[in-house]
């Protein structure tokens, strides 16, 4: 709902018509639209989390350091996937607003540091800065990136320092 009518659209009655349930199905389940918008940013997060953890095991088979897959993840979110990345992006910027919303919307950035393994801590964070980056510009590009195109950007915010 959120791809399509923006975190605005999201009440407790559009989404029991969506999910075709009765209205007190969702009041039933989520005292609160936060509680609803927060347990859409934890299945968002772990949606993401399951992405990455295969991404980061196909590198590592391969013997990679990750660019090629990172910055085919990124077309996919840019492209195929691109209502999905906005309406996530969304959220994340709804919880600037509803301090109540944080913890879920941070719980994305705690998993992926579970995740990977990083020496550098400053470097961690000026790679996940720029990934956040790139997906913002490229959600307002007219024209998403391809992963060929996002490859040296990806792989500039992977070298070691």
């Amino acid at each position: 709902m959120i791809e399509r009518d923006g975190v605005a659209g999201v009440t407790h009655r559009t989404v029991a018509a969506e999910a075709g349930v009765p209205l007190t199905s969702t009041t039933y389940h989520f005292d609160s639209l936060d509680d609803l918008l927060i347990a859409t940013l934890i299945s968002c997060a772990r949606d993401m989390a399951t992405e990455v953890y295969w991404m980061i095991d196909r590198a590592r088979s391969r013997g990679s350091r990750g660019a090629e897959e990172v910055a085919a993840l990124l077309a996919e979110a840019l492209g195929p996937r691109r209502g999905r990345t906005m309406a996530e992006y969304e959220l994340y910027l709804l919880a600037a607003r509803r301090p109540e919303l944080r913890p879920a919307a941070r719980r994305w950035l705690d998993v992926l540091t579970s995740m990977v393994r990083h020496d550098d801590e400053v470097a961690f964070r000026v790679f996940l800065a720029g990934i956040d980056g790139l997906l913002v510009q490229g959600l307002i590009d007219d024209e998403p990136p391809s992963a060929e195109e996002l490859r040296p950007v990806v792989d500039y915010l992977l070298k070691p320092r």
